[in-house]
Formats: C-alpha cells, sequence, structure tokens
C-alpha cells in the first residue's frame, strides 16, 4: 500500500492541498485532525473540561467515531451522527488542540489511522504522521507557510463562511496553536528527519499542488 504522510502547522493547507492530491492519484485522503476535532466536540458537548486528560479519558470509550466517504468526500460521524460541519466551527478548534495534547486521546485514535492506512493507498495528514502514526510512509512532506500567510487564508476562509473576524485575532490564533502542537508532551509537531520540506507562502493554490504531486509521484525525492 502507498501511505503518503504530510505534516504541518494549522492553517497550511494541508487539508485541501491533500485532499486534491488524493482524488488526482486516485488514493484515499485521510484528514486525521477532524478526528481530534471529532473527540473535542463530544468532550464539548458533556460539558468537559478540554484541557483535562481526567476529564476527557472516561469519555473515550463511549465514543462512537467513524470516517466515511462520499464521493471522494470525507465525512465525520459521532455515532449516526454527521458532524463534518461542526466540528469546524473555532470554540471546536481550539479544543482540539487541547485534547490532541493528551496522550490517552493520541493511543485512541492510533489505531484507527493506522488500521485505514494498512487497507488502502493513502494521503493521511495531521501534525505527527510521520512521525508517530506512520513513521514507515514511502513519502513524508513536512507542508508549511508563514504564520501571517497562515493567518490570511484562515480569515478568508472564515470570511467565506461568514464569520466576521479580524487578521490580528486570527494571527494571535495561529501563534497559539502553534506553540500548543510544538510544545506538547505528547507527539508534538516537528519536520520527521526523512521528510521534504514544502513552504507555500508565496504559492497560489495550483503551484503549491503542482509540487505537492511531483514530490509524491517522485517517492518524497526533491
Amino acid at each position: 500500500m502507498l501511505a503518503v504522510a504530510v505534516d504541518g502547522p494549522a492553517g497550511a493547507g494541508k487539508s485541501s492541498l491533500a485532499r486534491a492530491a488524493a482524488h488526482s492519484l486516485g488514493c484515499l485522503y485521510i484528514d486525521t485532525g477532524a478526528l481530534y476535532r471529532a473527540v473535542a466536540l463530544y468532550a464539548l458537548r458533556q460539558s468537559a473540561d478540554p484541557c483535562s486528560a481526567a476529564a476527557v479519558e472516561p469519555l473515550l470509550a463511549g465514543i462512537a467515531l467513524a470516517l466515511r466517504h462520499n464521493g471522494g468526500t470525507q465525512q465525520v460521524f459521532l455515532g449516526d451522527e454527521d458532524v463534518s460541519e461542526e466540528i469546524r466551527r473555532p470554540e471546536v478548534s481550539a479544543a482540539a488542540s487541547k485534547v490532541a495534547a493528551h496522550p490517552c486521546v493520541r493511543t485512541f485514535l492510533l489505531g484507527l489511522q493506522r488500521r485505514l492506512a494498512s487497507e488502502q493507498d493513502v494521503i493521511m495528514d495531521g501534525r505527527d504522521i510521520g512521525t508517530v502514526v506512520l513513521p514507515d510512509a514511502q513519502v513524508k512532506i513536512f507542508l508549511t507557510a508563514s504564520p501571517e500567510e497562515r493567518a490570511r487564508r484562515r480569515m478568508l476562509e472564515l470570511q467565506e463562511k461568514g464569520t466576521s473576524v479580524s487578521f490580528e485575532q486570527v494571527l494571535a490564533e495561529i501563534h497559539n496553536r502553534d506553540y500548543q502542537d510544538t510544545y506538547r508532551a505528547a507527539a508534538p509537531l516537528r519536520q520527521a528527519d526523512d521528510a521534504i520540506l514544502l513552504d507555500t507562502s508565496a504559492l497560489t493554490f495550483e503551484e503549491a499542488l503542482a509540487q505537492l504531486l511531483h514530490l509524491i509521484r517522485q517517492g518524497g525525492q526533491p
């Protein structure tokens, strides 16, 4: 099976680029961040503090979490409920970074992620795919962009969805998310030693996608 690991910070374009690359190559796209968002949503619904591992861990046994794909689009389900849109709300995004710091949550999701990669060709994106989840992936890419560019893209995305937010607020959230992801004890965000760096700061979506596809087709070689 072909396994492509795409890691990088929040707002770097991992999801949209990995999804488009998977479609082009006929692979299954797996957005692991959506899994953490779903856990965060469940914790918030149970009025549990996402910062507290002691509060979150007892809930894990009751989470019926599944990924389904419909026409190439990934859908996230909690039980029978499609929560694909709800997990994108800003408060869920903030909580996702907090629950992702807990080793119990990462262990809970690790088996699911590896099972999916063992069943078919996948392009999987996240924070620790190349370092922890799929350390033997044939292709590893660390996809990033400057904090300012990531904030600009995120602000436009939120505005398109009707959410009014300032650039300064989004930039502060980006910096905070980067700090949390980089300095957490469990599987911190870092570039794998054998990953290729792809900086999309000055690239259009089409240019970034072309470079990503080139790296995958070259087996992760520049």
